[in-house]
């Protein structure tokens, strides 16, 4: 009775007409229907993934701030003015580490954030393959940072797609206070 419940309108509907209009009924299966998620359509295809979009300008070259997301000694230098200090600053903290490799590795924030770059074009975009410590083994999300000129500024797009189904309005908010705030400060003092 319960599996009748996760039927969707359309899958009733279409189960029941060709008994109705007197024709063989169709060669896939309800079942198909009950065992798939109800968020998931029929070729798989799910319209419910969470993405963040957010556009920042900061008051600095693109080259400034592609090295300041890049280096590690100054991305670190960025968290210590987040309040994500405290990971930094733990006694079990990893170093911050970013490699200027594509496929290299990166370990920020104490080591709470890993993964990997994916592509880096110099001072014009980043875009790294990115994970949370407390998400589950083998969740990876994209993270990708376009740095456009705007006269003396940087315009950066950000896109953020692939996270934990339900992380969305966190990491959105983390993202401006880890990141775009701590970078804004850093950048005024340089």
């Amino acid at each position: 009775m319960a599996a009748t419940l996760l039927l969707s309108r359309r899958a009733v509907v279409t189960a029941a007409l060709p008994a109705v209009l007197g024709i063989s009924s169709p060669a896939r299966s309800i079942s198909n229907d009950i065992d798939r998620p109800k968020r998931v359509g029929p070729d798989g295809l799910t319209h419910t993934a969470e993405a963040i979009h957010q556009e920042i300008t900061f008051k600095a070259s693109p080259h400034a701030v592609y090295e300041a997301l890049l280096s590690s000694q100054q991305f670190d230098a960025i968290t210590r003015l987040s309040d994500a200090v405290t990971l930094v600053t733990a006694a079990d903290a990893k170093p911050t580490s970013i490699s200027r490799e594509v496929g290299g590795a990166l370990t920020l924030f104490g080591g709470y954030i890993t993964g990997r770059n994916l592509e880096l074009l110099r001072d014009e975009r980043l875009v790294q393959s990115w994970r949370a410590g407390s998400w589950s083994a083998g969740d990876y999300s994209i993270v990708r940072f376009v740095l456009v000129a705007n006269g003396t500024d940087t315009n950066l797009v950000f896109d953020h797609r692939g996270f934990p189904e339900g992380q969305g309005q966190h990491l959105a908010r983390g993202w401006y206070t880890h990141y775009w705030e701590p970078l804004a400060k850093y950048l005024a003092q340089r």
